[in-house]
This record gives structure tokens, C-alpha cells and sequence, in this order.
């Protein structure tokens, strides 16, 4: 369990914090910003969200300079970026801020991928997360940090950049699913 590993876990674990500030009826009070009003606890809950958003480049970045990419740590990273997005994207549509048949397209091909992660286990392969995987996951950040905080700024000026965050998302999270299917269907033949 190297440095970058223990930064990867330290993401799965904030994900249960992260949950309590964004859906648990805290009583701290509420901000407003550019003219939208913002509970407070859900400013807690977007700054934890960015914050483990952020250790998935530290770890990378690590594990990468100091030669510590293991066959764990390229197994744990997705999944922990799974996880928090999975949860991020739930309570975004328990929360009335997504729709529900955007996140179940996205969390399919998540949960696509990690299937086919685990057949390319089975037979004792690691598929480590494409360039086109990491953007996915970059432009999903971005949309679930904008529709947290209800599209601040740009809902001050009308633009709507929340939602067009989320149809990249969905757009960029289906062809990407799409490129690894393509990419890696010989695990899948293999494994027939």
C-alpha cells in the first residue's frame, strides 16, 4: 500500500462525508452567491467533492514521477472514481438537479467498463484507465461541481452551463464507453 494507494483510499473514504453534507438536513446556515442561495452544507459538500476529485490527479501524478504504479492502484483508481461519481450523480437526481435517465446512461457504461474490467481480471489482465476514460471523467466532475452549486456563477447571466456540462458528460461517458468496448473485445472473446 504505497503513497499514491493510500491517497486513492482516502478518496473512497471522504465519499460517505461528502453524502452526509449534501443530503443530511444540516442546520448551518446558507450563503447567497451572485444572487442564488446556497446552503451552506452544500458548499461544504461540493468543496469535500472537489477536493477528492482532486487527489485522483495527485495519486496519478505520484504514482507516476516515483515509479508506484501498481496492478492495485490501476484496479483501485477507477473504481474510486466510480464510486464517488456514482454517489455524486444518485444524489443529484434524489436531489431534483439531474435527471434520472441521463445518470442511468452514465452509470451504465461506468458499470460496463467494470465489468469488463473484472472478465480482463479473470484472465489475468489489468486494463488501466484510456486518456478518453480520464476526460470522461473530468467533463462528469464538472457538470456534478456546476449542478452542486446550482450553475454559480453563470445563472446570474442566464447561461446555462450546468446543463450543458451534463450532456457532455453523457456524450463524451458513451463514447468513451463505446472506445473501450472497441478497444479491448478480445477480453471479452477470450473469456467466451
Amino acid at each position: 500500500m504505497n503513497l499514491p494507494n493510500k491517497i486513492t483510499v482516502s478518496r473512497i473514504f471522504l465519499i460517505p462525508v461528502f453524502l452526509i453534507f449534501l443530503l443530511a438536513p444540516l442546520p448551518l446556515g446558507e450563503t447567497e452567491i451572485a444572487g442564488t442561495v446556497l446552503l451552506n452544507s452544500q458548499l461544504i459538500a461540493t468543496a469535500i467533492f472537489i477536493f477528492a476529485s482532486v487527489t485522483d490527479w495527485i495519486d496519478g501524478y505520484i504514482a507516476r514521477k516515483h515509479n508506484l504504479v501498481t496492478n492495485l492502484g490501476k484496479f483501485l483508481d477507477p473504481l474510486a472514481d466510480k464510486l464517488l461519481v456514482t454517489s455524486a450523480f444518485v444524489s443529484l437526481v434524489e436531489l431534483g438537479a439531474a435527471p434520472a435517465w441521463i445518470v442511468v446512461v452514465i452509470l451504465s457504461r461506468e458499470f460496463a467498463v467494470t465489468g469488463l474490467r473484472l472478465v480482463a481480471s479473470s484472465e489475468g489482465e489489468v486494463l488501466a484507465a484510456s486518456n478518453l476514460g480520464k476526460l470522461k471523467t473530468w467533463i462528469q466532475i464538472i457538470a456534478i461541481i456546476m449542478l452542486l452549486i446550482e450553475n454559480v456563477p453563470f445563472e446570474s447571466i442566464g447561461f446555462p452551463f450546468a446543463t450543458i456540462s451534463l450532456w457532455a458528460a453523457l456524450i463524451i461517458t458513451v463514447y468513451s464507453g463505446w472506445d473501450y468496448f472497441s478497444k479491448n473485445k478480445e477480453v471479452l472473446l477470450k473469456s467466451r
